[in-house]
């Protein structure tokens, strides 16, 4: 019997099934790791996960609902009396009785009402502002743990590529020793050096690890270490704005230096409506009265049959129970004033400061990239060349290759405070100036 071609067809669809189910079961974790984020993304996810944030915003919320509550009418008064009730001679207690209805309402002066909405709106606005300053402060530890990930990843990739190139060196050394060229004694040296560039690989991939982990607490978020990378550039850029500008730019955008100005505003609010509450309010009352029973209705004289009247009472004030309110709400403006003061200094200082470490740190970081790079790698070819050849001693190329981790990794950390820096700048300025 000829044999089905859709039998082979199908068998051989199925081996390749399997063999691509085989192939990525056998990946390491990293190949099926999702794609790195960027900073813009990484600070999305803060911005829409960040549970310090949430529960601040829940708090301008509650500050939002606050004016509602301050901005209420005095709900009116409704009463009812029962009069003449007793005994008569019929030995009917309650055949004269009569009821009397009224509705009294407290009328608010001196715009009372609208200074606590005025109060209460201003409140809001301070809240906002320091809702808008605290996203500042966790942005800069947002930004500083995205650097501390680059930074850590840039010196694993250069822990990683001193162990290679060591292991070059040894293999090299090994040959060399079977040909009688250098001693034993040399190539166990060589070998107990290594110890060191594995030590470091260790090293930087731990704090790779723990830069991920503060990374990924700051987000909320629950992925595998493995699983989870950042990508970004990790290098510095040339170019400063001047410093006056960049003062001006503090003054308009700091949220806390916005918030202390509102500050004022609400102190000042609060001290007119601690004047205003000084002031007596009137209260008008309207009342009606008639009796319920039919006979005895029909028995008063007609002009008492209803009646209706109206009254206002005005507290007397004998003793003005809100001076000492006055006083401290206008103590209170003075208080704010300063603390207005204090946060427009404060401003200042941590621009200058900022600026000041920014650019020690382009200073620092100019020659490094223009000659000392350079010169480090130039330095460790050629010695490692010159020893293989048999013209440098061991302690010659241990000394170069020592230099030449430390210069790199000097670099790096240059880099890393810079960006860092960069991010410090920011946070005194309140908006990104260094991009």
């Amino acid at each position: 019997m000829t044999p089905v071609p859709h039998a082979h067809a199908s068998h051989r669809v199925w081996l390749g099934v399997f063999a691509i189910v085989v192939a990525v079961s056998c990946w390491p974790a990293d190949a099926v790791a999702q794609a790195a984020f960027t900073w813009t993304e990484i600070l999305t996810k803060f911005e829409a996960t960040n549970p310090t944030l949430q529960a601040d915003q829940i708090g301008v919320d509650e500050s939002k609902a606050a004016e509602i509550t301050a901005f209420l009418r005095p709900n009116p008064q409704v009463w009812a009396t029962a009069d003449q009730i007793g005994h008569n001679d019929e030995g009917r207690p309650f055949a004269d009785m009569i009821n009397v209805f009224g509705v009294s309402y407290l009328r608010e002066r001196e715009r009372k009402r609208e200074l606590r909405r005025d109060s209460a709106k201003q409140g809001t606005d301070i809240a906002v502002s320091s809702h808008v300053n605290l996203d500042r402060t966790l942005m800069f530890t947002l930004r500083s743990a995205f650097v501390q990930v680059l930074m850590s990843k840039a010196a694993l990739v250069l822990a990683r590529e001193n162990l290679q190139f060591y292991d070059q060196v040894l293999t090299v050394s090994r040959e060399r020793l079977q040909t009688g060229d250098i001693a034993q004694i040399d190539l166990d040296r060589l070998e107990l050096q290594r110890v060191q560039l594995e030590s470091a690989v260790e090293t930087a991939d731990v704090n790779v690890r723990t830069a991920k982990i503060q990374l990924l607490m700051l987000i909320d978020d629950r992925t595998p270490i493995d699983q989870f990378d950042v990508a970004g550039p990790f290098d510095f850029a040339e170019g400063m704005p001047p410093l006056d500008d960049v003062r001006q730019q503090a003054l308009n955008a700091r949220p806390d230096l916005r918030a202390a100005l509102q500050a004022v505003d609400q102190a000042n609010t609060n001290h007119r409506l601690a004047v205003a509450n000084g002031s007596t309010d009137p209260t008008v009352s309207v009342d009606v009265g008639l009796p319920i029973l039919t006979d005895i209705w029909e028995s008063y004289p007609a002009p008492l049959r209803e009646y209706a009247g109206i009254s206002v009472s005005i507290p007397l004030r004998v003793f003005d129970k809100n001076q000492g309110e006055k006083l401290r709400t206008e103590l209170d403006v003075s208080r704010n004033q300063r603390l207005a003061d204090a946060a427009r200094a404060q401003v200042f200082n941590d621009v200058d400061s900022g600026y000041a470490t920014l650019v020690s740190t382009l200073n620092l970081l100019r020659p490094y990239k223009d000659r000392y790079l350079a010169q480090a790698t130039r330095v460790r070819a050629t010695v490692t060349y010159s020893y293989q050849q048999g013209g440098a001693a061991l302690l010659d190329f241990l000394q170069a290759e020592q230099d030449y981790r430390s210069v790199q990794l000097n670099y790096i950390s240059l880099v890393g405070t810079y960006l860092t820096a960069a991010a410090q700048l920011n946070l005194a300025v309140g908006q990104e100036v260094i991009p």
